[in-house]
């Protein structure tokens, strides 16, 4: 996961947007007098997700007893998604917030949409509360489309209140077969604790990482095999071990977790792939 800035967008703010051209008087003045309950359902996400508690935000079908969840879903899909609509501006704001345009939940991936962390069907009051809505690729929002914890180790990482870019996670083995493939998994650090470690365990699972990474380390295989043939014809496994080890460390100045280090490092260390099992 790629960690983000918080938005600085504020949610009452973004939603006097999203609702300024409503022309239906009744309509206009129902979201009016929910205002304060879009503000409130806001600063209880911020609190709650800062201390792993999003799993107590109580779920509701409408808003302050007078919006129900479809007009809410409405108010994000027309007066904020889409082109033109008053709300865009934040929409945009927030979509362009991940670095280089990846997808910070599986962190390889372009994004191409704002998921929202909590889902709008089941929380409408955040239906447009920046703190909820995370840039993401399309599969990874897919992917999130039924989460819906109800525990702690339940929560999937918010790139906005969750840093793991710190630590060590991502592992990587090589399987001996033909041709040689990788089987990412999660190796939780010690000191994380039993709850952050179910949880980037869950979103490891949930985003179905293991299979995205093995199918891009074998992408990777293909491209470099005829270049390692040539190398290892060369200098044998210790010249393969050592372009190996070169290219974990130029991948891992750019991130630690990131598929490509540890792609390269579980080459490199498997004596079998050193020896010519890359095909």
């Amino acid at each position: 996961m790629i960690k983000l800035d918080r938005p600085i967008l504020d949610a009452e703010d973004v939603f006097a947007a999203c609702i300024s051209r409503i022309r239906d008087p009744g309509l206009k003045q129902r979201m009016t007098d929910v205002a304060t309950d879009i503000v409130d359902a806001s600063e209880e996400f911020d609190d709650a997700a800062a201390h792993n508690r999003l799993h107590q935000i109580v779920r509701q079908a409408m808003v302050g007893g007078l919006v129900t969840k479809a007009e809410m879903e409405a108010v994000y899909t027309n007066r904020m998604a889409k082109k033109g609509a008053p709300g865009r501006d934040a929409y945009d704001t927030l979509f362009t917030s991940a670095p280089q345009g990846k997808c910070p939940l599986c962190g390889h991936r372009t994004v191409s949409t704002l998921d929202h962390h909590l889902p709008k069907a089941h929380y409408p009051a955040l239906a447009v509360a920046p703190l909820n809505l995370v840039p993401a690729c399309g599969d990874c929002n897919k992917a999130k489309l039924a989460s819906l914890p109800a525990t702690a180790s339940e929560e999937t990482l918010h790139p906005y209140f969750d840093d793991i870019t710190g630590d060590r996670w991502l592992y990587a083995e090589v399987v001996e077969e033909d041709p040689a493939a990788l089987r990412f998994f999660v190796n939780a650090p010690a000191h994380w604790g039993a709850v952050l470690s179910a949880r980037v365990g869950l979103h490891f699972r949930t985003l179905g990482l293991a299979k995205l990474y093995a199918s891009e380390a074998a992408d990777e295989l293909l491209n470099i095999r005829h270049q390692l043939q040539i190398i290892h014809a060369a200098g044998g496994a210790a010249m393969v071990r050592a372009e190996m080890e070169e290219r974990r460390q130029s991948a891992s100045a750019v991130r630690v977790n990131g598929w490509r280090t540890i792609t390269f490092e579980a080459f490199a260390e498997s004596e079998w792939f050193c020896n010519g099992g890359f095909g």
